[in-house]
């Protein structure tokens, strides 16, 4: 147990010191944009660019894979948005930021690192297929559900239409693209940007992390609501036994590979969801608390999956 500790602590470690730098350095938030701009568009799609180009082009074409471990985030998701639409009596757009709550972890930002460290080099290109699919789910529901509870007619098309060339352009996603492509063609970039690359990857977790507590550290805990448990349980707890379920029905596949998955699928909510609660001025205050407390909860319980999957207890034939 202290060698599982002995991972994950310091990774939630440079989550709360970022909370605390944000809460006590009284920085405006301007000063992280250069922060973000370097973990977004250079330092993570580094470490998804150079993995997946090492990684042989047999691995990346699991299709099954990809369809349990996204099908598990959906099924997530409806369960969430079933029961935030019964309780909040039939309104769309704040059951599509709840449902979106309790099924979109924080692949990005906690995923690579986590499980990189504790699961090896081959956790990464289950990491970015999760990654890239979840993203293309997510960022597919929340603008045709929001133009459907608005009302949005032609408006909606030209929304979804304007999101996903947004996908198509996120930079984890063309780093992700360009890695499957330089495994598939065996392209090799030269040694020194190579190891410019490799510099770059092994700043990202940390960095990463950090900006993320800075950020949630940003947005006050000042509204809690019924649906935050829910949503929290079903992010930490529902959402990895159902990934479970679902690639031990559609599997086999390779052990680490359906440890990373359900790993990934145990992670707190993502700081994207506040980003889209923001963005259609629905269930912010309330999106902003649940992030928090979310990351608070999930160090008791990633530790615990972490646990099971270095003591060999992840119970892989879930279904059999």
């Amino acid at each position: 147990m202290i060698d599982v500790l002995n991972l994950a602590l310091p990774f939630f470690g440079l989550i709360f010191l970022g909370m605390a730098c944000g809460r006590f350095a009284r920085i405006p938030d301007s000063g992280l944009a250069w922060m973000d701009f370097f973990v977004i568009w250079v330092a993570l799609p580094s470490l998804f660019y150079r993995v997946l180009s090492q990684t042989p082009a047999g691995e990346l074409g699991q299709v099954w894979f990809i369809v349990a471990t996204t099908l598990a985030t959906f099924v997530a998701f409806l369960i969430t948005f079933g029961i935030a639409l019964a309780l909040r009596r039939g309104r769309l757009a704040e059951a599509t930021i709840i449902g979106l709550a309790g099924s979109f972890g924080n692949v990005g930002y906690m995923g690579p690192g986590l499980a990189v460290s504790a699961l090896g080099t081959e956790a990464a290109a289950p990491v970015a297929l999760v990654f890239c699919f979840d993203t293309l789910l997510v960022f597919s529901l929340a603008p045709f559900l929001m133009a459907v509870a608005r009302g949005g007619g032609a408006g909606a098309f030209a929304t979804l239409l304007l999101v996903l060339r947004r996908i198509a352009l996120h930079p984890f996603i063309v780093a992700s693209v360009l890695g499957v492509a330089s495994a598939a063609l065996e392209v090799r970039p030269p040694v020194a940007l190579d190891r410019l690359l490799q510099f770059l990857q092994n700043a990202a977790a940390p960095c990463a992390l950090f900006a993320l507590g800075v950020t949630v550290a940003m947005r006050p805990v000042d509204r809690l609501s019924a649906e935050m448990p829910i949503a929290i349980a079903v992010k930490l707890l529902v959402h990895p036994l159902v990934a479970l379920a679902l690639l031990s029905l559609l599997g086999p596949f390779a052990e680490t590979w359906v440890a990373t998955a359900v790993l990934l699928a145990a992670l707190p909510t993502a700081l994207s969801i506040f980003v889209l609660a923001r963005q259609y001025d629905t269930w912010v205050a309330e999106a902003s608390s649940l992030i928090m407390v979310g990351i608070v909860v999930s160090v008791f319980t990633v530790t615990t999956v972490l646990w099971l999957i270095k003591t060999h207890r992840l119970p892989l034939n879930f279904l059999g």
